[in-house]
């Protein structure tokens, strides 16, 4: 094998294909990239058996083959190499990379022994923008699940039905909602799947801020995700997804407005005196105009009030500080409606009543004690 490739494009698709691959694996070649000279180009592949990832870059091919390296040499070699044309030759299993007056001479093993990834036929299929999409991702994926007594939470809910896509997170204790357009799809008119949140961490990272195109195809076993030039292959989650319409509260007693910048700034102060070993949740009293963020640990208390719109009827409620705020956080609007309706009701995040932005985060209480 040899081919030449400039070093930014070469050390991109050895960052990008690098993101899925085992740190540590009894499977040494799943500890690499396969790297592949074609007549079309440079492929870079990286594989966990869970997440695929391949992207091609231009370069110029004069004897095609394959080999695989070791992600984390080789990627540390190419980020350290000037920014020059990098040549590569392979001579059985021995590598040698020049780039300027730089050049190494490393190991690699057999194309062979690296796992072939899995294929998607053509299935049901969605296409929107690459920003579009990145946000809905990096907006819900916070409440994405960690705990694999139930595995099918540990990813989010994709649900397309006529020209919108609603994607799901829920974790036990809250819920986030994002819901936008999509330029167009292939196959049933609705469609439902769930993506790992691991595999939506490294599309969140691939995509780009911008009206770029991404493709998303369901097949029976796995997810794919084609990024301009970079497919990511995941593998989907199976189980019954949480149905998440019959645990919205309807009809809620109480409707407020606030300014989002406002409450966050409200929940950080009164955060500050919380950490991992002084736990304590954030008492919220929600009067006529106001709310009130109280919170008291072994170190200290702290307060702050918050201005709002609406009558909070005095409703006392307490909420973990890191979920409320995560979930304020996220809310793509300057302004937010919370509805309330008890002590142990959950807390709904909406848009304003007639704004156009679609999304929706829901933050279950915690029992309030006595004196704290």
């Amino acid at each position: 094998m040899k081919f030449s490739c400039e070093k930014a494009l070469l050390q991109n698709a050895v960052t990008t294909a690098g993101r899925v691959v085992a740190a540590k694996s009894s499977i040494q070649a799943l500890e690499g990239v396969l790297v592949e000279a074609l007549s079309s180009g440079l492929r870079i592949s990286g594989y966990n058996l869970e997440t695929g990832i391949v992207t091609q870059v231009e370069a110029g091919v004069t004897e095609p083959g394959a080999i695989v390296l070791s992600a984390r040499l080789f990627g540390e070699i190419i980020r350290r190499l000037p920014d020059d044309v990098v040549s590569v030759t392979t001579d059985g299993s021995k590598v040698h990379i020049v780039c300027g007056p730089t050049s190494f001479d490393i190991m690699g093993s057999s194309a062979e022994e690296f796992p072939e990834l899995p294929t998607v036929n053509e299935g049901n299929s969605l296409t929107m923008g690459q920003g579009k999409l990145r946000s809905m991702i990096s907006r819900v994926i916070f409440a994405v699940s960690d705990n694999e007594s139930r595995p099918v939470h540990t990813g989010a809910l994709f649900e397309v039905a006529g020209d919108e896509l609603t994607t799901v997170a829920v974790d036990g204790y809250r819920l986030a909602l994002r819901r936008e357009k999509i330029m167009e799809k292939t196959g049933e008119d609705q469609f439902s799947f769930v993506v790992p949140g691991a595999a939506l961490s490294e599309v969140d990272k691939i995509c780009a801020d911008s009206d770029e195109t991404v493709t998303v195809t369901e097949g029976g076993r796995h997810i794919t995700f084609l990024i301009g030039s970079t497919l990511l292959v995941a593998r989907r989650l199976e189980g019954e997804f949480l149905n998440y319409r019959q645990t919205i509260p309807q009809n809620n007693a109480i409707s407020l407005e606030v300014d989002t910048a406002a409450l966050q700034m409200s929940i950080d102060r009164a955060s500050l005196i919380i950490n991992d070993k002084l736990k304590s949740p954030l008492r919220c009293r929600f009067e006529d105009g106001s709310m009130s963020i109280t919170s008291k640990t072994a170190i200290g208390s702290a307060f702050d009030r918050c201005p709002i719109e609406g009558d909070g009827k005095g409703l006392e409620i307490g909420f973990n500080n890191r979920f409320l705020m995560e979930a304020v956080k996220a809310a793509p609007a300057n302004r937010v409606r919370l509805e309330l309706n008890t002590p142990t009701s959950p807390c709904l995040i909406l848009p304003q009543e007639g704004e156009a932005d679609n999304f929706l985060y829901m933050v279950l209480p915690v029992r309030l004690k006595a004196g704290e």
